[in-house]
């Protein structure tokens, strides 16, 4: 059972909520007689609400009750409780199915005595199913589920946003998985301080909690660990602890949930659009996978495998056939080689074949002799346009405000002076900025320079970039300051800073993605160099 409590101001009185408490046991009748308790299923302290299954001695039916417990006399929690109860009340008249309905609201003099010790009561239907703290004691929840259970949750809240009202599902006690896999919020009875922003970033957390089995706002009950944080108290992404979650709900998780920074998620429409993308495109992807067993003659799920063609045969076909056109491509390969030779040694036997003769072998004249004495080369020369020969990074690392960075392994292959090796992003469904403001790699330099232009390699056209300056390599992105933006395109691409501009970090930020195939997104830098002015 949650023992803790928040501190937020407003609260009710934390020693008279437990002292109140206490007397809630099973058996015990409430509401004039009418309610019997059965069991309890959690306590959101955060408003001293204790939430029961009860058994409606009237109708003869199992009812949710939010018990707000507390001390009657006390007249600031009495007039916080009739917040909540006022809100509930006008909660009743909603009606979706990703919420339980209020069928009565009962308050001092009306419905519940002083002698009760209870401030108010939210009466609603039962939500039959599992308690969401159950699903994921054992284990996450698998990414696809978890976007579909979000998203009906969220159709509700898009649904209650439009009507002006706030559900409060900002506690994961409240909410309620059904036989037919929806989340439901059983117990209602919003928060008197909550807001239209509360119910957003519940979402947010709720997606967080199915994926990574932990819970990331304040409040939450003991039972699941709290959300880690990274440096700067940001939340870490689901994808840093769990990395099978796909990069698009990892990032909408961390952005509906955070309130400062850029690209965040403020409506319950916006993450509907993600989330229906998302889950579309995860079935998809299993679905293929499924095909691609079956058609491979693989054991399924069940151990089972289901194919029209005999396996046995089938495979030692497959071998026969692969091995032939190994065959053959390398008979091919020898003879083209073969042609190839024969080609230059005609070429180079005939004496009436024009053009001057080289020897390899043979430096030309105007080859530099080598350095001799040991002495090291001297350095390259300036280069035109007023810039400097290339400075070398002291540090590469990934630059992601959000969290983890992308592939942070071979950021380092940026600039190691080779364009054939790459630095890649992840490969994403969608562009940014709908799924992330962007990503992009910080260069560190041991001493300041006063940087002129930026030489970047890719193979792949359609990236566009922004060059960033900060003051460290952990700075916020509202921390930089763009000092230019291009379009890189495949091959060599060079930017020139409109002014020369000192600093020791300076960041390449990805603002779109380039378009690779199957719809997929995805950006790879052989190598960025950075020219200081002459």
């Amino acid at each position: 059972m949650d023992t803790r409590r928040s501190e937020q101001a407003g609260a009710p009185n934390p020693a008279g909520v437990r002292a109140q408490g206490g007397s809630l046991a099973p058996g015990r009748v409430v509401g004039d007689g009418r309610y019997r308790l059965l069991a309890q299923f959690g306590i959101d302290e955060r408003a001293g609400a204790h939430l029961w299954r009860a058994r409606d001695g009237q109708l003869r039916r199992d009812v949710a009750l939010t018990l707000l417990v507390g001390d009657p006399a006390d007249a600031e929690a009495a007039r916080l409780a009739r917040r909540t109860l006022d809100r509930a009340a006008h909660g009743a008249k909603f009606g979706h199915g990703g919420v339980a309905r209020v069928l009565d609201v009962l308050s001092l003099g009306s419905g519940i005595t002083s002698t009760e010790g209870l401030l108010g009561v939210v009466v609603a239907e039962w939500t039959k199913g599992s308690d969401l703290v159950d699903l994921v004691a054992e284990r996450p929840v698998a990414p696809a589920a978890a976007a579909r259970m979000v998203q009906q949750l969220a159709e509700a809240v898009e649904r209650a946003h439009q009507n002006g009202l706030v559900l409060g599902l900002d506690h994961p006690q409240r909410l309620r998985l059904t036989p037919d896999g929806a989340l439901k919020l059983a117990f209602p009875g919003p928060l008197p301080d909550a807001t239209l922003r509360d119910d957003v970033k519940a979402l947010g957390a709720v997606l967080y909690l199915l994926l990574t089995g932990r819970w990331a706002l304040p409040g939450g009950p003991a039972a699941i660990p709290a959300a880690p944080q990274g440096p700067g108290g940001r939340l870490v992404p689901p994808r840093s602890l769990v990395p099978s979650v796909p990069v698009e709900l990892s990032a909408l998780a961390v952005r509906t949930i955070e309130d400062g920074g850029h690209g965040g998620i403020r409506t319950s429409a916006a993450i509907l659009s993600v989330l229906g993308q998302v889950a579309e495109a995860e079935e998809r992807t299993q679905l293929m996978k499924a095909i691609g067993a079956t058609e491979e003659g693989q054991p399924e799920s069940d151990g089972t495998i289901w194919t029209t063609k005999k396996p046995v045969k089938d495979a030692a076909r497959r071998k026969k056939l692969a091995l032939g056109v190994t065959v053959l491509v390398v008979a091919v390969v020898g003879i083209l080689a073969w042609l190839g030779m024969l080609a230059i040694s005609l070429f180079q036997s005939d004496p009436d074949a024009t053009g001057p003769k080289v020897n390899v072998a043979a430096p030309s004249a105007s080859s530099t002799p080598p350095p001799d004495g040991g002495q090291q080369p001297a350095p390259p020369p300036a280069q035109p346009g007023g810039v400097g020969p290339a400075a070398d990074p002291a540090a590469v690392n990934v630059y992601n405000p959000e969290g983890a960075g992308d592939n942070p392994g071979r950021a380092k292959n940026a600039a190691d002076g080779d364009p054939g090796t790459m630095w890649r992003t992840e490969q994403y469904k969608q562009q940014f900025p709908a799924v992330k403001p962007g990503v992009g790699l910080v260069f560190t330099f041991k001493d300041p320079i006063k940087l002129a232009q930026v030489k970047i390699t890719s193979d792949k056209p359609g990236t566009k970039v922004k060059i960033l300056s900060a003051d460290s390599k952990d700075a916020g992105l509202d921390e930089t300051k763009e000092l230019a933006a291009a379009d890189v395109g495949e091959g060599e691409s060079t930017i020139s800073l409109p002014t020369p501009t000192d600093g020791k970090f300076f960041i390449v930020w990805i603002t779109q993605l380039a378009d690779i195939d199957n719809g997929k997104h995805m950006t790879q830098l052989g190598e960025v160099s950075f020219l200081p002015a002459a």
